[in-house]
This record gives structure tokens, C-alpha cells and sequence, in this order.
């Protein structure tokens, strides 16, 4: 009997995949940690991580909150600018007037 199976051409060939995962594995890229800062803030720790791999450098900026941790990208090419995005926040979070937050009040219970 003849087998049906024939492999994709759609797969990749250094993406085994893992059972559990519906994504399948990216090659490893080496990458140099070139300056790293922590802050804590409230409940939650940020990484700054400046690093540089063969496609260039980069800013790693994680978040965890008690163990879960979240990550953004920033390529060298967009620092600037993100810097000055975040200059003008800073700006108006410590310039602006605070905003009345209405609160709904709970009944009093009566006894």
C-alpha cells in the first residue's frame, strides 16, 4: 500500500515542533548583553536590557509581577524617538492637573 503522507513543503526544517506548542521553534540567535538596569516600582520589577545580535542592537524592556513577566522590543533605530515619547509623558503625568476619579459609594448597612 502507498502511504499519503508526503512532508510539507510548508515546514520548516529546524522547527521541530513541540506537542504543546502551535508555534513552531525559532532558530537560536546569539545575543551580547551590552548594559543592564532594574526597577522596582510598587509590586512590579522592570529590566532594561541593551543588547546586540547579528541584526543589531537593541533595548529588551521586561516587566514581571510576581513571576509573570512581559516583554517589548525597541530596535536602536526607534530609541530616540522612544525617548522623546517618553519625555512628554513624564512631562504631562507630573504637569497635569489630577482628574477627579467618581467613586460609586456603597450603602451604608443599617443595623
Amino acid at each position: 500500500m502507498i502511504s499519503n503522507e508526503r512532508p510539507s513543503p510548508y515546514q520548516r526544517p529546524y522547527a521541530p515542533r513541540h506537542p504543546y506548542s502551535p508555534h513552531p521553534q525559532k532558530p537560536h540567535v546569539p545575543e551580547e548583553t551590552l548594559c543592564t538596569e532594574k526597577l522596582q516600582v510598587e509590586r512590579k520589577s522592570f529590566i532594561f536590557t541593551l543588547k546586540e545580535n547579528a541584526r543589531g542592537r537593541f533595548l529588551r524592556i521586561t516587566e514581571d509581577v510576581n513571576g509573570r513577566r512581559d516583554n517589548i522590543i525597541v530596535p536602536s533605530s526607534g530609541l530616540e524617538e522612544f525617548r522623546q515619547i517618553l519625555d512628554r509623558m513624564v512631562t504631562e503625568a507630573l504637569n497635569a492637573p489630577p482628574t477627579d476619579i467618581v467613586r460609586e459609594e456603597q450603602p451604608e448597612e443599617q443595623t
